[in-house]
């Protein structure tokens, strides 16, 4: 079994395993009152500042008129990243989502409220289709950055499928890629892939880092990863420390 890194600190926060995040995020709605609905709101509005000051300061590209492709999957990060596109919006960016179609039960709730929002302000949003994701690759290298909003520190095992396909496409387009929380593909606690991974520029964490970021061999894969806060509490902050 691959090690998990002994990293204990980065970016001034300490540095968790998947679980230990899932566990941090749950004490924060029961023990703080901070709801996930919340969490993700603060994670878009912070994902979406993140990303325009990379774009002015790498590609030269101002908010206004930047265009930007939001690849979302069916779970909370792909919800993080229809937050971030709304924001995007709000921004001046010429802005567009592409998410992957839900499992037979349908969207998480938080999924399906952040995917209203989006629409809402004007957002488009387009489910990818299973024998059209070829086409993808056209709006993929028009854009001026990509965000991988696909995967987020639930998952495991190698993207099968469309998500497979995506992630393909998106390196292929040779575009700037910015993932969101960590680079689809790779593993939360380790690092490690399994040989279909997102190439980020930047990869902004949310909360604190993972352990899998701070993996030597992960790094020429994240790209420059930079913490985001997005409202914990210094107690809870704290906590994750020990």
């Amino acid at each position: 079994m691959s090690k998990i890194p002994q990293v204990k600190e980065f970016d001034g926060y300490p540095v968790v395993t998947s679980g230990k995040m899932k566990y941090l995020d749950m004490k924060a709605s029961r023990e703080y009152g901070l709801p996930s609905a919340a969490l993700m709101e603060n994670a878009g509005r912070a994902l979406a500042g993140e990303i325009t000051l990379y774009a002015e300061k790498e590609l030269g590209k101002p908010a206004a008129g930047l265009k930007a492709v939001v690849c979302c999957g069916k779970g909370n990060n792909g919800g993080d990243g229809l937050v971030t596109a709304r924001y995007l919006k709000q921004a001046g960016a010429d802005v567009k989502v592409f998410i992957l179609a839900p499992k037979d039960t349908g969207y998480g709730e938080l999924v399906v409220k952040s995917l209203e929002a989006a629409k809402a302000a004007g957002v488009p949003v387009v489910m990818t289709e299973k024998d059209g994701l070829d086409a993808l690759l056209g709006e993929f290298s028009a854009a001026d950055v990509l965000v991988d909003a696909l995967l987020g520190v639930s998952a495991v095992g190698k993207p099968t499928g469309p998500m497979h396909r995506v992630i393909q496409l998106m390196n292929k387009s040779a575009r700037p890629i910015v993932a969101v929380d960590i680079p689809s593909g790779l593993s939360p606690d380790t690092g490690h892939h399994s040989g279909v991974f997102v190439m980020a520029k930047l990869t902004l964490t949310l909360g604190f880092a993972k352990t899998g970021l701070m993996a030597p061999h992960a790094q020429k894969n994240t790209g420059v990863i930079k913490v985001l806060q997005i409202g914990y509490p210094a107690a809870l902050i704290e906590e994750a420390r020990r």
